[in-house]
């Protein structure tokens, strides 16, 4: 009782309401460490708005996934009718399942932003390293939110993309048929499958999820928020301890946001009245078909956020296996003729290893390590960086080709997963795989080559 704050007696209701709620419960005190004395970099630019829309977006779907499991029914004779239900009877009904169907994609676009902002400025680096952790197991979490949600519909697409996926787990060596067993709950995708997805996309990994989110959040405000610098403003502090570059959170940048949240919430209306399917990319016309285990349509492919994986995937054939063999080979053979020291055996003894247990298991087996690991290799990014700058800014011009290869091959990727296969199609989709993978597997050694401009001591900012 010592320690209670009172509040004076002529003070305002308010005033004492909080006074009253502080002595319980930390509010102002989370309220000044996490928004009014939270100093944050003065020169973010208009990347930086992406984490908060990524958090807007959570929120549209958790209150919209919660209207929408009030009309749902997990059940696979009636799920689609339920669908159709909250579509045509259900007073707003429409709205709320194109607002979820929406932010499913809109989620994606920003957080593909979010990280590739994180990308180019080194927001993966000392001292942020479990920053990115979070973020990429929250991209993790997204993805099989997302996939589960998707057969919920219990359309052609949805029913036929989950039996695609689901069954690439029997590929996997000696567990294989078991474990797909035990995701769908059944020898087929049926009614037991469509109640366990429906369990864990409307439970499980939204509490995952939050819980991520949260720790994403305090990581972040622990170490402090990165910029287009890569300057550390914590270096430099004025008399009253404050960063002599940054500024607070609130009022700067929630005023910052929330403008930027009314540009967003202009283009996502604009898209949930005039074009929810956005020509088939956001919601699939066969998704409109109920879900008929006779019939699979004549072209499967997941929706567009999942395209580039599954493009890597289906490019991982039994001659894309045979050239993975012979790069293998060939990097055993320059670590025995460069690499000094007992380390060189150790390189030539993993080559073999390796090229060993490509031409034991299947393409098919690889091709899901390939789009497993095209994700997980994301988690170990703030040990492959060695570039001696954080941001693209003070990076050789040529880092800056790397990054815009990159960035055309992970949407050629895209466009070509939601393409019928093609041989053109394939070999391209081989070659950007190989390029995504090399960009991040040599990473440790072009990213330190080059002429890299001095980084300042101080952010570099022109107030407007």
């Amino acid at each position: 009782m010592a320690d209670f704050k009172v509040a004076p007696a002529d003070a305002p209701l308010g005033t004492k309401l909080m006074t009253w709620v502080d002595n319980r419960f930390p509010a102002s005190k989370m309220y000044k460490e996490h928004m009014s004395e939270y100093y944050a970099p003065k020169n973010f630019n208009w990347f930086y708005i992406f984490g908060s829309l990524a958090l807007l977006v959570l929120v549209i779907q958790i209150v919209t996934g919660i209207f929408l499991v009030m009309h749902y029914k997990p059940d696979a004779a009636l799920a689609f009718a339920s669908v159709e239900y909250i579509m045509r009877d259900v007073p707003w009904g429409w709205l709320i399942r194109y607002m979820h169907s929406t932010g499913a994609s809109a989620f994606f676009v920003v957080v593909y932003l979010h990280m590739y902002r994180g990308l180019i400025y080194g927001s993966y680096r000392k001292p942020r390293e479990l920053v990115w952790v979070f973020g990429c197991a929250i991209f993790l979490a997204l993805m099989a939110e997302a996939f589960m949600g998707y057969l919920l519909p219990w359309g052609q697409m949805s029913y036929w993309g989950a039996q695609v996926i689901v069954n690439l787990f029997a590929a996997v060596p000696f567990i294989g048929p078991d474990l797909a067993l035990l995701i769908r709950g059944d020898y087929v995708v049926g009614d037991a499958t469509l109640n366990r997805f429906f369990s864990f996309h409307v439970i499980a990994v939204p509490l995952v999820l939050l819980g991520l989110v949260v720790a994403h959040i305090i990581a972040l405000h622990e170490v402090g928020s990165n910029n287009p610098d890569g300057v550390e403003i914590k270096a430099k502090k004025g008399p009253d301890g404050h960063p002599l570059d940054g500024i607070p959170f609130h009022p700067y940048y929630s005023v910052h946001d929330i403008f930027g949240v009314g540009l967003f919430l202009m283009v996502f209306c604009a898209i949930l009245f005039f074009g929810p399917e956005l020509g088939g990319y956001f919601l699939e016309y066969n998704n409109f078909i109920p879900a008929d285990p006779l019939k699979t349509p004549p072209h499967i492919a997941p929706v567009w956020y999942f395209t580039p994986y599954y493009s890597m995937l289906r490019a991982t054939t039994d001659p894309m296996v045979n050239v993975l063999c012979v790069i293998v080979g060939l990097a055993g053979l320059v670590s025995l003729m460069a690499v000094k020291g007992k380390i060189k055996f150790v390189a030539v003894g993993a080559a073999l290893v390796t090229i060993v247990l490509l031409k034991t298991f299947d393409a098919k087996f690889w091709g899901v390590v390939v789009m497993g690991g095209a994700v997980v290799i994301l988690f170990f990014l703030p040990w492959l960086d060695n570039s001696p700058a954080k941001s693209i800014r003070y990076r050789p011009g040529w880092h800056k080709v790397m990054y815009g290869i990159f960035v055309v091959f992970f949407i050629v990727l895209g466009y070509l997963g939601i393409q019928p296969p093609s041989d053109i199609g394939t070999l391209v989709a081989q070659v950007g795989t190989l390029f995504y993978f090399g960009f991040f597997l040599l990473m440790p050694w072009w990213s330190t080559i080059g002429t890299f401009k001095p980084v300042p001591d101080r952010v570099t900012f022109k107030p407007h």
